[in-house]
């Protein structure tokens, strides 16, 4: 900037009203910089006495002070909080002069100090504010007690470049045309937001710049990037960057994945630098996370009152009485069995058969952590498997958890764009996978090295990008020692929910809770040595060795269970004589249709099987009896559980016969060492009752185990909200117990409809329209608003071809409102009724409820 007259102060009044900004919150305050120049600043301060600390917010580039304006307004009790708007931005005095990275930091302590701020102070920031308010912070230790940071960064990746919008803008000719003479820079910062923030918030953020003369600022900062080692801001940048390391307050970090400009890159680097930091990503936010996760001011504030000063004092968890020894390591059966010839592995496919022993399998195993420490793998690491199940996959899993890696399943079930925000957010390390799945990982931007699956040339490799092949590490191990590997509470999976509720959210275990989990497995289903397993079911073609029996994994799509079909069923279970089949309820559906299909050997093996286990959706009693007579030695089991916590309970077809019909679907009993209660729902459909085991309450599920979670990864605020009751995780399913102590579930807490009259579940009501011989399939959903939703049930008719988005007949809607004890508004017909991918079972109720709210409001609404 060169020297120029100075502008007239802009004031709020002059911008009108703005939304979400109250103007009492307004002042100016004066500084003294270093030369002796008073200068003016804008800010908002609650002007609250802080009996408990100060929040002082600070803005980037283009941005100012009206970014926080939600963290003013929810602030709780006793915390003032103050957003300032840097000298030359926002409402503060413009600049004659550029001003750099160390004079930045200088000014903010000057404008604090000014505030008197005393005592407690967290820091918020955003942007190019992140790497001011660090300075500050550094320099400041005594009063700091907390950090809450907003896509920001404090220096530029190792493996990256710039942002290409930095690099563009930093150009002296388009910085002065791109960030002065025109709104370019400032409108592209408020239009990064996808969907479209709404126009008076793109018109309030960049209120403040409405011509070149208040726009000198805006270009001084992105001047004042230091990408070069020798530019003056450089050593100060460098300075915080490492400073950083050091800093010991609790941190979090609030993030939009879909930055184009602060990246998970710069996520990545700030993680490393300070690995302490609690994190929560918000799958669709982009720059202005504030904005487009309006939640975040919420979710700092709750952060605070967890961590600052100290963590608010809670009753210790509930410890379930496990008994005896801990269960043993993951690995521990397939050491023991490091000599035994018979069958490990059977991976059966289209291009025919492969074999392990489990002696074999061991060696495979102890090579590849071999090779994969001898090649850079460490503790800790995040390795992302991108295998279909089978030998390799089974063979890498292993071998990462002896090393002490951190492995990451995102099914691919979840589609390649979900898959690939999942991937991205958890930023695995490394990258292992088929060619093909290497190549969908470049186009996903799914950081990482690479080790491809596979025999590769060298010219092989360098094409997929990958440093290593398997067979590569297998070949550097063998002969070494095995590394030290991990120790009892270190992390050792992140597990990706199916996203039928929602963005998938990676689940983290710990080696401990692990082990409690296969300990639980194997004590529920009973499993011997003797025993040999079908897994068509995803999580259950990696857990034989550890269960330390045969598994066969059958030809089939595992992350489109509807394609196991009854042959490739019992051609698995002749390949190893299996005992146990782990399947789906869509899985097992198919097999029942093609059961015609089957040859007398094949009928043969299915009928030695002993025992069937149901996963990952409610199961029919219909298709139960169904499969009890395909496999008619078989106890058919359905236990319930989720990605969170597996199993939690079991119940077999007996005795959802014995169970009879009730209000949602009968799961069984807790299985021995985990915990079951209910917290109430209230009229408005809020799980906020004080915790019960009583019979006949309805509530959302809570559960206590030593396999629980440890967390949800990258998700502080999902994660408090889930075990916000101490000791307890809150599954979001609701239901309730009955005189029996066995567990019914009537749906998820999400899909509960508030009516005037109170809560309703929808499974119940879905159950009891479904008995109807006219309905094939039924969804209830509310359409309307919290508290007056009206009930309406959306039906695909038995016969015929069903028109979609009509009323029902008049005769169909009486038998509905019949039956269905509720008061319905409105029965609606489809021919079919949408399903989440993965398990091709879970009906998609808010599309439901979508759909329904389109046709009853007369658009043309399609299919739902």
């Amino acid at each position: 900037m060169t020297d120029a007259p100075p502008v007239a102060a802009l004031t709020l009044s002059r911008l009108g009203a703005l939304p979400g900004l109250d103007p009492a919150w307004s002042r100016t305050v004066r500084t003294v910089d270093p030369d002796g120049v008073s200068r003016s600043w804008h800010v908002l301060d609650n002007r609250v006495e802080p009996r408990h600390g100060t929040m002082i917010c600070v803005h980037g580039n283009p941005t100012w002070s009206y970014l926080w304006r939600r963290f003013i307004a929810v602030a709780p009790a006793g915390w003032r909080v103050v957003a300032v708007d840097q000298l030359g931005m926002g409402l503060s005095e413009r600049l004659t002069t550029p001003r750099t990275l160390p004079e930045r930091i200088d000014d903010l302590g000057r404008v604090v100090e000014a505030l008197r701020v005393r005592g407690p102070v967290v820091i918020a920031a955003h942007d190019w504010g992140g790497i001011i308010s660090l300075g500050w912070a550094l320099a400041h230790r005594d009063q700091l007690v907390g950090v809450v940071l907003t896509n920001t960064g404090v220096a530029v990746p190792a493996d990256s470049a710039p942002p290409a919008l930095i690099r563009l803008a930093r150009s002296p000719l388009l910085r002065n045309a791109v960030c002065v003479r025109t709104p370019t820079f400032v409108r592209t910062t408020t239009a990064l937001s996808r969907p479209a923030l709404p126009r008076d918030l793109q018109h309030a953020l960049a209120a403040p710049y409405p011509d070149a003369a208040r726009r000198g600022s805006v270009g001084d900062f992105v001047a004042d990037i230091p990408l070069a080692p020798d530019h003056p801001s450089r050593p100060a940048l460098d300075a915080v960057a490492e400073g950083v390391k050091s800093l010991d307050v609790p941190v979090l970090m609030l993030w939009g994945p879909r930055d184009p400009v602060f990246s998970e890159r710069y996520l990545r680097d700030l993680l490393e630098r300070m690995p302490h930091a609690d994190v929560h990503r918000y799958a669709n936010a982009s720059h202005l996370v504030t904005e487009d996760a309006p939640e975040t001011a919420e979710h700092a504030w709750d952060w605070v009152a967890d961590h600052v000063p100290a963590p608010v004092a809670t009753p210790e968890p509930v410890e379930p009485t496990t008994g005896g020894d801990r269960p043993p390591m993951p690995w521990a059966a397939l050491t023991d069995r490091a000599q035994d010839p018979s069958t490990a592995v059977v991976e059966l496919g289209p291009d025919g058969r492969r074999t392990i022993s489990f002696a074999e399998l061991e060696q495979t195993v102890r090579d590849l952590a071999a090779g994969m420490s001898e090649g850079g793998l460490r503790v800790g690491d995040r390795v992302a498997l991108l295998v279909p199940p089978g030998i390799d996959l089974t063979a890498a899993l292993y071998a990462c958890w002896r090393v002490g890696a951190v492995v990451v399943v995102a099914d691919a079930g979840l589609g390649l764009r979900s898959m690939g925000r999942a991937l991205r957010g958890a930023g695995p390390d490394w990258v292992i996978g088929i060619p093909r799945a290497l190549a969908a990982a470049a186009a996903l931007r799914i950081p990482g090295r690479r080790i491809a699956v596979g025999p590769f040339s060298r010219a092989g490799l360098q094409l997929l990008r990958a440093e290593y092949s398997l067979e590569r590490l297998a070949s550097l191990g063998r002969g070494r020692d095995l590394p030290a590997g991990p120790v009892d509470d270190s992390d050792s999976a992140i597990l990706f929910t199916s996203g039928a509720t929602g963005p998938a959210k990676g689940v983290v275990y710990r080696l401990d809770q692990l082990r409690a989990q296969l300990d639980q497995i194997r004590t529920l289903c009973g499993l011997t040595t003797e025993d040999t397993m079908v897994a068509a079911f995803a999580p259950f073609a990696l857990y034989g060795p550890a269960l330390g029996i045969g598994a066969a994994v059958p030809d089939m799509d595992v992350t489109a269970p509807g394609t196991l079909t009854a042959p490739a069923l019992a051609e698995a279970a002749l390949a190893v004589g299996a005992s146990v089949v782990f399947a789906s309820p869509a899985a097992l559906r198919n097999v029942l249709a093609t059961a015609r299909e089957l040859t007398e050997p094949q009928r043969a093996a299915l009928g030695r099987v002993r025992l069937v286990m149901s996963f990952g959706a409610p199961v029919p009693l219909s298709l139960l009896r169904a499969v009890q007579q395909l496999m008619p030695a078989a106890e058919v089991h359905t236990p319930y559980g989720m990605t969170e916590v597996l199993p939690v309970a079991d119940i077999s077809r007996p005795e959802i016969e014995e169970a009879g019909p009730g209000n949602g679907v009968c799961v069984g009993r807790a299985l021995p060492d985990v915990s079951i209660a209910l917290s109430p729902l209230s009229p408005g459909g809020v799980a906020d009752g004080a915790l019960t085991d009583q019979p006949g309450v309805t509530g959302e599920i809570l559960v206590a185990a030593a396999h629980v979670k440890d967390r949800y990864d990258r998700l502080w605020a999902t994660e408090r909200a889930s075990s916000r009751t101490a000791g307890w995780h809150r599954t979001g399913d609701v239901g309730h117990l009955d005189d029996q102590d066995r567990l019914w579930v009537e749906g998820r807490l999400v899909h509960v409809l508030t009516t005037a009259s109170g809560a309703l579940t929808p499974v119940g009501v879905e159950q009891r329209v479904e008995e109807l011989d006219r309905v094939r399939a039924a969804a209830v959903v509310g359409v309307g608003p919290v508290g007056t939703q009206q009930v309406v049930v959306v039906v695909v008719p038995a016969l015929g071809s069903a028109r979609s988005g009509v009323l029902a007949d008049p005769e169909l809607t009486a038998a509905v409102r019949s039956v269905a004890q509720a008061p319905v508004t409105a029965v609606l017909t489809t021919d079919a009724l949408p399903v989440d991918i993965r398990h091709a079972s879970k009906v998609d109720r808010a599309r439901v409820a979508r759909w329904a709210d389109r046709v009853l409001s007369g658009q043309r609404p399609g299919r739902p």
